[in-house]
């Protein structure tokens, strides 16, 4: 069977168990994936759904990741046309990047069903002031350390967890990392004081900076002979 057979037929398992019942769920087909958007208070009902309906059968829970879009479609610089090169070159833009407060995080939940070769992308979306959504550990429990991850990168609770826990920075760290408002200088310097024989914080002693790339090159993934219109052209004058 070919993926857009088995994408087809996903979609019709989709349709029949949440066309009518779950109306406020859309899902998107594009690039051989498709990916189901849900409402964060449905996140737990329709999780349960897809795992325990045999046509769907999505036994696995390969990864949960968050995502912040507070800097969605912004940039820190802006790309002007270098001359006489083809490509980009990058320079500083003045002004802050604001947060979006509504559907300001999401969490992403990439499912695998190996009775029937299906994979889904499943997305919710969560308010900046409370980003909480559902474990759904009790399904997978492989999504223990998933969960966790995302809690200490971004912030995002996970109700129902049994272990909701930092696992890759330490205890007393200060905010959350893959927020797109935490500063990449950090928030505190550490260093190893001999005379106290224990690990001291001290404040960030560098100034913070922007990375500006000297080029920005097109993406020619997407195109269709996978070439950039300026190198077939050299291609061609050579």
């Amino acid at each position: 069977m070919s993926l857009e057979d088995r994408l087809d037929d996903l979609e019709e398992a989709l349709e029949e168990y949440l066309e009518e019942e779950y109306q406020d769920c859309t899902w998107k087909r594009d690039k051989g994936e498709i990916t189901l958007t849900v409402p964060r208070e449905k996140l737990l009902e329709v999780m349960t759904l897809l795992r325990r309906k045999r046509t769907l059968g999505f036994d696995q829970c390969i990864d949960v990741c968050g995502v912040d879009y507070a800097a969605w479609k912004q940039d820190e610089w802006e790309v002007q046309d270098a001359p006489n090169t083809g490509f980009s070159r990058a320079v500083e833009r003045d002004g802050e990047i604001q947060p979006a407060p509504k559907s300001r995080f999401a969490v992403v939940y990439h499912l695998l069903s190996l009775s029937n070769n299906f994979r889904l992308r499943v997305k919710t979306f969560l308010d900046e002031d409370y980003p909480v959504v559902d474990s759904v550990i009790d399904l997978w429990n492989g999504v223990n350390w998933f969960e966790r991850e995302a809690f200490d990168m971004f912030g995002i609770l996970f109700n129902g967890h049994p272990d909701l826990r930092r696992i890759l920075t330490d205890y007393g760290f200060v905010g959350h990392p893959f927020r797109k408002d935490f500063p990449l200088i950090g928030q505190v310097e550490m260093r190893y004081d001999e005379k106290l024989g224990r690990v001291v914080y001290e404040p960030v002693s560098i100034e913070p900076r922007v990375n500006t790339p000297r080029v920005v090159r097109e993406d020619c993934r997407y195109l269709p002979d996978g070439i950039a219109p300026e190198v077939a052209e050299e291609e061609a004058d050579g």
